[in-house]
């Protein structure tokens, strides 16, 4: 199965939800690596980009605050699940305070039954990671991803936390 959507290299975007500044401590958004998001594509066939901007989106289907349809800016306003139909959502959340709420939301969609893969920083030592990461499966990534043109690795390893629905 792929994604509806090949990766093509990062495109230049406003931030997430902070300054223009491109991956430092004032912006959040870490672009997906390309030849990452491929070869997970791979595995899952995601029909959803939870967290995207319209540069970035990796799936047609997708969520950002840049969207041009006002309701598809907000994606916790959303019921990702019956947005996805029987795909797999991919969320790439912004990696600063809010992560927090981003993984929540994430949990609460793999609870009503969807299954959302995220990319996220493997902080295995703070209250997200705890809450809503360790119980799912976390697949832990060998090196350092190299997110959108950087030319270096970023600062911190990363990990993939696959949110399946619970089969009781």
């Amino acid at each position: 199965m792929t994604s509806d959507v090949t990766m093509t290299p990062y495109a230049a975007s406003t931030g997430f939800y902070s300054s223009s500044t491109a991956m430092s401590s004032m912006d959040d958004t870490w672009s997906t690596p390309a030849d990452f998001f491929n070869k997970v594509s791979k595995e899952f066939d995601f029909t959803l980009d939870a967290a995207a901007l319209q540069s970035s989106a990796l799936c047609r289907n997708w969520y950002g605050p840049d969207h041009p349809h006002r309701d598809r800016r907000d994606a916790f306003t959303r019921d990702w699940h019956q947005d996805a139909g029987t795909g797999i959502i991919w969320l790439n959340p912004p990696y600063g305070k809010t992560i927090k709420e981003w993984m929540k939301k994430a949990d609460e969609e793999s609870q009503k039954g969807a299954t959302v893969v995220c990319l996220v920083p493997s902080r295995t030592d703070t209250a997200w990671f705890h809450d809503y990461a360790i119980h799912h499966e976390v697949r832990y990534i060998r090196g350092r991803l190299k997110f959108g043109k950087s030319k270096n690795a970023a600062p911190f390893p990363s990990a993939l936390v696959v949110m399946r629905p619970k089969v009781l």
